[in-house]
């Protein structure tokens, strides 16, 4: 007996297909779009706290202070595991401290000034680096995505043998979606360095995290620091014993002596109030692409060498490269404007690829009006809802419920285009009039 799926089970699978690929392309053009916004990240911190104190450079006594003082309002609290201080830098001129569970901004003298208020700039974070999805799974799925622009970049070059030769030709005025082809091909040309650059740095750094998971599942007893000790260098043994408040001014004093020409960026305390505990400063090099250079210190103090990132193997140094390179952290604001720009031009190919496929699709008899409904809505709900969750911080300030408004929005906003979209076929097929994309 031959099994052969019926013409509807085909059409049903067929449909499910490409609503696969839709999704794919969603999400494609959401980390992309999202990607763009967030080009200014630093602005959006300034723009949603503008009382929050600045200053061009803060005194390694007052960091010292502002540590204590932020140290002796945890006590009675679990223990932090981690206390980050951000110094002032040109693109952020503030100091905050943050730990497991707060963040508060410090005035010029080290005294705590007031809580962060940045939540909308970390919604737009997380739904970059994560689509809001848990740890691991969202920043794998982002990567997968890195890995899918990159196989789209290459292979359009390689089925468009004149795409180079046609770079500047538009035939705007087209009909069957050569304009709208035209239009795609010339900004994926225009923007083939950075598309390439982005694609790879994305599904390096998305990727990194299930490969550490792996690799430490399979050579390192689950051990996720020994993964990275090798390109980042290694926390000490935990000793959980009580400890005094560690000098972070003798380490901040040890660099503005041995570095000065070095900008710091961050100081970070490994379990403070510890035996244990040890301090580790960021600092960036100037004219490198790498984030910074890891810098130990143990908690008088006392400086212990560095990580490499900035003179070690040539994988040290790339790894390190890339988070610069992938969110354009260098080079000031022209840099970020340049990125922003090429950011929106390959949030316009994504979206106008997955047009001219449907498009495609319907010149060949499949044509499907709720799928060209669904990306209608995803294309048009996406920055719809994000400009929402900007206006709702502005309205209803930092504890507004960023995650739900966008997502609850995009999704109304792709029900309702797929509701009309239906309607609108069903009301052609009736009179028998030519269904149109």
């Amino acid at each position: 007996m031959k099994l052969v799926p019926s013409a509807a089970t085909v059409k049903n699978a067929l449909s499910a297909h490409a609503a696969i690929g839709l999704l794919a392309g969603a999400l494609l053009y959401l980390v992309c779009l999202s990607g763009t916004v967030l080009v200014f990240y630093e602005e959006w911190q300034r723009a949603e706290q503008v009382d929050a104190p600045e200053m061009t450079a803060i005194d390694a006594q007052a960091v010292q202070r502002g540590v204590a003082a932020v140290l002796e309002s945890e006590r009675g609290k679990p223990p932090t595991t981690h206390l980050y201080v951000h110094l002032p830098v040109p693109e952020l001129p503030r100091a905050t401290i943050t730990t497991d569970t707060q963040a508060v901004h410090l005035d010029a003298a080290g005294r705590i000034a007031a809580p962060e208020e940045n939540k909308w700039s970390e919604f737009l974070y997380g739904l970059h680096y994560t689509l809001h999805l848990p740890g691991v799974v969202g920043i794998t799925i982002v990567g997968i995505l890195g890995m899918l622009m990159f196989a789209l970049s290459i292979t359009g070059l390689l089925a468009h043998p004149r795409i180079f030769r046609d770079a500047f030709r538009l035939r705007t005025r087209h009909g069957g979606g050569v304009g709208l082809a035209d239009w795609h091909n010339r900004l994926s040309v225009w923007t083939l360095p950075f598309g390439l650059a982005i694609a790879i740095t994305g599904a390096a750094i998305g990727l990194a995290s299930v490969t550490a998971y792996a690799l430490a599942s399979r050579y390192y007893g689950n051990d996720l620091e020994a993964v990275y000790a090798p390109i980042f260098g290694g926390e000490a043994k935990p000793d959980t014993a009580p400890g005094p408040v560690p000098a972070v001014a003798t380490a901040l004093d040890y660099m503005a002596r041995n570095h000065p020409d070095i900008a710091i960026t961050y100081v970070t305390l490994h379990d403070p109030m510890t035996a244990g505990q040890h301090i580790q400063i960021v600092a960036s090099p100037p004219r490198r692409l790498i984030f910074g250079e890891y810098y130990a210190f143990d908690a008088a103090g006392r400086f212990h060498g560095t990580a490499g990132l900035s003179d070690g193997a040539i994988g040290q140094q790339m790894a390190a490269s890339n988070y610069n390179l992938h969110f354009g952290n260098y080079g000031g604001l022209p840099v970020k404007i340049a990125y922003c720009l090429f950011g929106l031009a390959l949030t316009v190919v994504s979206a106008t690829g997955v047009y001219i496929w449907l498009g495609k699709r319907r010149r060949r008899g499949v044509y499907e009006p709720r799928l060209l409904g669904a990306w209608h809505g995803v294309i048009w709900g996406a920055p719809a809802a994000l400009a929402v969750t900007l206006v709702a911080r502005f309205a209803f300030g930092n504890a507004a419920p960023f995650t739900a408004i966008f997502w609850g929005l995009l999704v109304l906003a792709i029900v309702g285009a797929v509701l009309v979209a239906g309607r609108r076929a069903a009301a052609e097929a009736s009179i028998g009039a030519p269904a149109t994309i």
